[in-house]
């Protein structure tokens, strides 16, 4: 299914969003990838939700991806007698390791990982920030702490550390159990939540081995502070603004997008921006003109892909959710400044043959009359080196591998097409031709340029760009052998 735009969209699954109608339904509007939270529904569920994407992606010809999210540890304190205490600022509160149900003054918090790392004059942000308190003094087993911004603290609500590592890792037993699962269905990716450290990431790829391309969550100011590192071990880049702003000031967190945004696009490594994009549409059928703001700056920023969370997992609009983000994306890349944008920012580091194929491909599209870039990629990173071009032509990757097929999918401005193997350029070449006619990216008086690596089948070894009529008997005509 072609879109009119480069950019991709990713969509949750949820309540809102489990049948196949309504499925077939969002992907037609423009979902490109779905995710699966593994933090709600039980496996069974998940897998169902999986087998209706499958069954849509053979119902529409199209490729879809599939995006399994980990939980990743939750922090959370424990229970009140009264389910609810208010806080008042000044005040002293203890956090402990004391079942006893809390009051006013004291509440159990069961993690002795955030107590054997807390520092005094740390911060701890209960319930998504709302409760700020100061530790004045800690131990092994305890924290008291003054109230710096008060409110209600209610039963198991969320706590977040953002000053000090936390010794914990990225994958609870739970995840570790969901990954597995996850990777036996089939997932083409998977989200790692809590991820703190290039460490998190090698753990869960020594469990993947292979079956899933990894990508990592930015929503901690060490995962921000290391992101080379991580970046590094990763295979794409979720922006977790939610976390992000509460672990951090909210002011820091448009910058950090930005920069982070730009390094994926250098390291032709795909990069989702997500959280609260268009939240507002969880209850409305329009959204606000800030929200459309925020999404265009990310489109603007080079982002892979745009997400929807509880707008298409749990909204009364998810249809609309998603159309009105086709719709933001689509003029956005009709704005000259789009394209002015994206090509300024053009600086990435070309140090192999590869780079220079792509870079030479995307020259030779804009200079001349070419309708696409046809490439030939086993496991996906020619199609990434090109969409890291940002070409103003069409890019059609094609593989013989629906994985990676599927993982592309969420890569800028490709459109994948599932091709025979070839041991041959030549057959190759008229491959990428009857591609890019049948799937409406040229005619047969056109003109496309053609990138593979030769030998066939050998992951990164592109080597070989030609420009090709998209009349296939010219091809045999010029090229007897």
């Amino acid at each position: 299914m072609r879109r009119s735009r480069n950019v991709k969209i990713v969509a949750t699954l949820g309540p809102s969003s489990e049948t196949l109608e309504m499925i077939e339904a969002l992907h037609r509007a423009g979902a490109d990838v779905f995710r699966l939270n593994m933090s709600h529904g039980s496996h069974a569920e998940i897998a169902q939700k999986h087998a209706i994407i499958r069954e849509v992606e053979k119902r529409t010809g199209s490729t879809i991806g599939i995006l399994a999210d980990l939980q990743g540890p939750k922090l959370r304190v424990g229970v009140f007698s009264g389910d609810s205490e208010l806080l008042s600022e000044g005040a002293d509160f203890r956090l402990d390791l004391d079942p006893a149900e809390g009051n006013s003054a004291r509440v159990c918090l069961p993690h002795p990982e955030i107590f054997a790392a807390l520092e005094v004059g740390a911060s701890l942000l209960v319930n998504d920030g709302k409760i700020r308190l100061k530790v004045k003094e800690c131990g092994s087993d305890f924290a008291n702490c003054e109230v710096i911004t008060g409110g209600t603290i209610s039963n198991r609500k969320g706590v977040n550390v953002p000053d000090v590592e936390l010794p914990l890792a990225a994958l609870s037993e739970k995840d570790r159990a969901d990954l597995e699962f996850a990777c036996e269905l089939g997932v083409d990716w998977l989200a790692l939540s809590f991820v703190q450290r290039p460490a998190d990431v090698l753990e869960a790829r020594d469990l993947v081995r292979g079956r899933a391309a990894i990508m990592s969550k930015i929503e901690k100011p060490n995962a921000v502070e290391r992101f080379e590192e991580i970046l590094a071990v990763s295979d794409g880049i979720m922006v977790a603004r939610g976390d992000l702003g509460v672990e951090l000031p909210v002011q820091n967190v448009p910058p950090i997008q930005k920069r982070l945004v730009r390094r994926c696009r250098a390291a032709a490594k795909p990069v989702i921006v997500a959280t609260q994009m268009l939240e507002s549409m969880i209850e409305s059928p329009m959204p606000t003109r800030a929200e459309v703001s925020d999404v265009a700056t990310a489109i603007y920023e080079g982002a892979d892909a745009v997400m929807l969370s509880a707008e298409s997992a749990a909204g009364d609009y998810p249809i609309e959710a998603v159309t009105t983000m086709d719709k933001v994306a689509t003029e956005v890349e009709l704005d000259p400044t789009y394209t002015e944008i994206i090509e300024s920012s053009r600086k990435a580091d070309r140090e192999t043959v590869a780079d220079g194929i792509v870079a030479a491909a995307r020259e030779i599209a804009e200079t001349t009359d070419i309708k696409a870039i046809c490439c030939f990629t086993q496991s996906g990173t020619t199609a990434l080196l090109t969409a890291r071009e940002r070409p103003r032509v069409p890019i059609i990757a094609l593989t013989p591998l629906v994985g990676t097929a599927r993982r592309l999918a969420l890569s800028w401005g490709c459109n994948c097409v599932i091709t025979d193997p070839h041991d041959r350029f030549k057959l190759a070449v008229v491959s990428a031709v009857l591609a890019a006619r049948s799937e409406g990216f040229a005619s047969e008086d056109d003109h496309i340029v053609v990138t593979a690596g030769v030998p066939f089948n050998v992951p990164g070894s592109t080597n070989i760009l030609r420009v090709a009529p998209c009349d296939e008997r010219l091809i045999y005509a010029s090229d007897p052998e």
